[in-house]
């Protein structure tokens, strides 16, 4: 992993707000890189791992279903879920999905 990536997960895992954070390799299924919190432990780790690929993947599909015209189709830069308890943030890339759990109240 690069010295920037490595970088911002500890400044990430310091932060009092974020519960954790997980780092998914894309696939089919997605699988856990890295993680960090007892969120993303174990079988509930792997839970929020399938649930952010599949997330990822309706969004995406949903933006090439409204393409329109001849040039690519919009690709998904970041992406941010508000719940009553939490927020998650995605951010996806060629190889990667990043989300970061965060509790919106602190």
């Amino acid at each position: 992993m690069s010295p920037e990536l490595e970088q911002t997960l500890a400044l990430l895992s310091s932060h009092r707000a974020v519960l954790g954070y997980i780092l998914l390799g894309r696939g089919h299924p997605v699988s856990i890189i890295r993680h960090s919190g007892v969120v993303f432990e174990g079988e509930q780790g792997k839970k929020y791992a399938g649930a952010i690929g599949r997330i990822v993947e309706s969004v995406q599909g949903g933006l090439e279903e409204v393409h329109i015209g001849d040039g690519d189709a919009d690709e998904l830069r970041f992406l941010r879920i508000r719940t009553r308890r939490h927020e998650i943030m995605i951010s996806p890339d060629e190889r990667y999905l990043l989300a970061v759990l965060h509790d919106p109240s602190t």
